[in-house]
C-alpha cells in the first residue's frame, strides 16, 4: 500500500481518460454522462456531471459512482412480446500488445452504440519483474503460458481498460497464467485452487500501483470486487470445479462451457451458464465454435501464419459463420448469440476483420428497427434476472433454429399469463449501473 486507504477523501484525477480535474475531491471523467436509465447513456453530447473519485486500497482502483453509458433498466417481457435478440462480443485476455486492436474495437463499439465484455488476464497488469508474486496452482511460482507484458504495454492496457469501463463495457476475468496442458492444466484444478487463482487475478488488478511503482497514472475507475461478476476459463477447461468457487464469490454468470448450442440459457449451480456456441460453418458439413481460434484451427490446422493466398477465402468464411449464427437465432428462436475473440493478428488479421464485419452487419439489423441489442454478459444477465421463470422456461423449449409455433404473440402469451406477478428468475438486482 502507498498510503491511500479505502474511503480516502483525496482527489484522484482521471486525466488519463481525457478528463479534466474538477473541484477539490472530485474529477471529471470522459464518458461520465448519465446513468443510461431511460436515455442514451450520455452519448448525445449532453453535459457530463462531475464524478466523485474515492480511491480504494492503494489507489489502483477507485469508486466513481454508477457506470456510465448503461442501457435502460431492464423490465420483464410482457405476455406475447417478442424477446430481443441479444448479441455478446467478448475478448479473452484483453491486453494491449502494441497492435492497436483494443482501441480499434472500442472505437467500433462506440460508433455502433454497442457494449462488450473484456475478460482481463490479471497478469497483464503485473510487471514481469514482479512475476514471483504469482503462485499458480500446480505450476512453478511465476510461471505463465501467456507470458508477461512489457511495462509500456501494461500502461496501454490500463489506459484501454479504463476507457472501456467509462464507455460502458464490462471487465470480467480470464484469470492469470492460461495453463491448458499437462498436470498443471486448469482442467485439473480444485475449487480451492480456483479460489486462489481468482483472488490473485483480482489482487493484480487492485494493486497494480503497488506492484509497478507508477504513481503518475490515474486509477481504474471501478471497484473490481463489485465489477467482477463473471469470467471465462483458459481453453474452456475446468468449469465444473470453478462453479463451486464462483458461487461462493457471488458471481452471476460463467462463460466457460465448451460447445454450447444456440438455445436459451439456464443456470448451473445457481449461476447463469453462458457458453460459446456451435454455429454454421459455410462450406463445411459440421458446425464450429463461435470463437476466432476455433475457426482458425479448422482452417489452418492451428497455424497462425498460414500462406497468405488462403486469407481472403478464410476471412469470408469466418465472417459468414458469425453472420449465419446471428441470423439463425434472429430469424427463429431469438436465443442470445455469443462470440469470443482474442486481440491477435492471426493469419494476417482476418479474424479481426471478420468480427468487425459481422458486428457491422448486426448493427445494421438494429438500425433497421430490429430489437437487436449488442451488450455485455453482465447487461444480458441483468435482463435475465428480471424475467419471470415461466417465460424463460418456455423460451428454453425452442431448439436450435426452431421458430415459435403460431408466432411470438401466441407462443409467449400463455407463459406470460401463467407467470402473473411471479418472482423474477434470478437473484441479482437487475440494476445495470454496476453500483
Amino acid at each position: 500500500m502507498i498510503g491511500l486507504g479505502a474511503g480516502a477523501a483525496a482527489a484522484v484525477s482521471l486525466a488519463g481518460c481525457g478528463g479534466a480535474t474538477g473541484p477539490s475531491g472530485t474529477s471529471r471523467a470522459e464518458g461520465s454522462g448519465g446513468s443510461g436509465e431511460g436515455g442514451d447513456g450520455g452519448r448525445t453530447g449532453t453535459p457530463e456531471p462531475t464524478r466523485t473519485v474515492r480511491p480504494i486500497g492503494d489507489g489502483s482502483t477507485a469508486f466513481t459512482g454508477k457506470q456510465p453509458h448503461q442501457p435502460a433498466r431492464p423490465v420483464p417481457l410482457e405476455p406475447g412480446q417478442t424477446p430481443p435478440q441479444f448479441v455478446v462480443f467478448s475478448w479473452d485476455g484483453a491486453g494491449e500488445v502494441g497492435n492497436g486492436l483494443f482501441p480499434r474495437f472500442l472505437d467500433l463499439a462506440k460508433e455502433h452504440e454497442a457494449h462488450m465484455t473484456f475478460f482481463l488476464s490479471g497478469l497483464y497488469l503485473l510487471p514481469e519483474s514482479k512475476k514471483r508474486l504469482y503462485e499458480p496452482p500446480n505450476n512453478p511460482r511465476g510461471a505463465s503460458d501467456i507470458g508477461y507484458l512489457t511495462d509500456d504495454h501494461i500502461k496501454d492496457t490500463l489506459k484501454n481498460v479504463r476507457r472501456a469501463w467509462l464507455e460502458g463495457h464490462e471487465i470480467g476475468t480470464h484469470f492469470n497464467g492460461h495453463f491448458c496442458a499437462g498436470s498443471g492444466s486448469v482442467g485439473n484444478w480444485t475449487p480451492q485452487q480456483w479460489r486462489s487463482e481468482t483472488e490473485q487475478a483480482k489482487k493484480f488488478v487492485k494493486e497494480w500501483r503497488t506492484n509497478s511503482g507508477w504513481t503518475d497514472l490515474p486509477p481504474l475507475p471501478f471497484d473490481y470486487d463489485k465489477e467482477l461478476v463473471g469470467g471465462r476459463t483458459p481453453c474452456l477447461l475446468g468449469q465444473d470445479n470453478l462453479l463451486t468457487t464462483a458461487r461462493e464469490l457471488g458471481w452471476r454468470y460463467d462463460s466457460s462451457s465448451p460447445g454450447g448450442r444456440q438455445v436459451w440459457p439456464s443456470k448451473r449451480n445457481g449461476i447463469w451458464d453462458l457458453p460459446l456456441q456451435q454455429i454454421p460453418f459455410p462450406g463445411r458439413s459440421f458446425e464450429v465454435l463461435s470463437m476466432d481460434y476455433n475457426i482458425l484451427a479448422n482452417q489452418s490446422v492451428n497455424s497462425t501464419n498460414a500462406p497468405a493466398h488462403h486469407h481472403p477465402g478464410w476471412r469470408k468464411q469466418a465472417t459468414q459463420a458469425y453472420i449465419s449464427g446471428f441470423e439463425r437465432a434472429y430469424e427463429t428462436n431469438r436465443a442470445p448469440f455469443f462470440v469470443g475473440n482474442h486481440f491477435e493478428q492471426w493469419n494476417g488479421g482476418i479474424y479481426m476483420d471478420a468480427v468487425e464485419e459481422s458486428l457491422k452487419h448486426i448493427a445494421r439489423a438494429k438500425e433497421k428497427g430490429g430489437d437487436v441489442r449488442i451488450v455485455s454478459f453482465r447487461q444480458f444477465t441483468d435482463w435475465l434476472d428480471v424475467q419471470r421463470p415461466e417465460v424463460l422456461e418456455r423460451l428454453r423449449t425452442l431448439d436450435v433454429g426452431q421458430e415459435p409455433v403460431g408466432g411470438w404473440p401466441a407462443f409467449l402469451k400463455d407463459a406470460g399469463d401463467a407467470a402473473g406477478t411471479g418472482e423474477p428468475s434470478g437473484t441479482g438486482t437487475g440494476d445495470p449501473s454496476g453500483a
